[in-house]
């Protein structure tokens, strides 16, 4: 088997599990409120914010299960940037799993987990996963060049 199709194949199995995790991740943000047991402190804030938190909750879930979606159904495509479409789409989603590992470090107060074993791990997991998912979109997109 040619060592680029190799590349592709492999890059086809990372985008699909890429999207299983965009899906999972979606799912798993539904629940984030009864999870991190946040409905005591929502309650306090204003019904605007409430609203909006909510609101963006459900938005947040709906972008990424379309990313999911999309991945999955298009994961030969992306993986070989076949149409500028795809390389867009793989640059798109990638930025965005590379803007939010970076806000996983500067927008997060390191008391949320420092000193703290599982939630060091729970970031440390977070950083990464959402890094490795920015790398196997930007490989899809410019890989191809390497």
């Amino acid at each position: 088997m040619n060592s680029l199709l190799l590349k592709h194949i492999s890059l086809d199995l990372l985008l699909r599990v890429a999207a299983l995790a965009q899906l999972a991740i979606a799912i798993l943000n539904l629940f984030l409120i009864r999870i991190m047991k946040w409905k005591p402190d929502l309650d306090r804030a204003p019904l605007l914010i409430r609203e909006v938190f909510r609101i963006h909750v459900v938005f947040i879930s709906f972008t990424l299960s379309i990313f999911a979606a999309l991945t999955w159904r298009f994961a030969h495509e992306i993986a070989r940037a076949s149409s500028p479409l795809a390389i867009w789409l793989a640059v798109a989603i990638g930025l965005f799993w590379f803007v939010r590992s970076i806000m996983q470090w500067l927008h997060y107060s390191a008391n949320h987990w420092r000193g703290h074993f599982l939630r060091t791990l729970i970031h440390w997991a977070l950083f990464l996963g959402y890094g490795a998912m920015a790398i196997v979109y930007f490989a899809a997109a410019f890989g191809r060049n390497v």
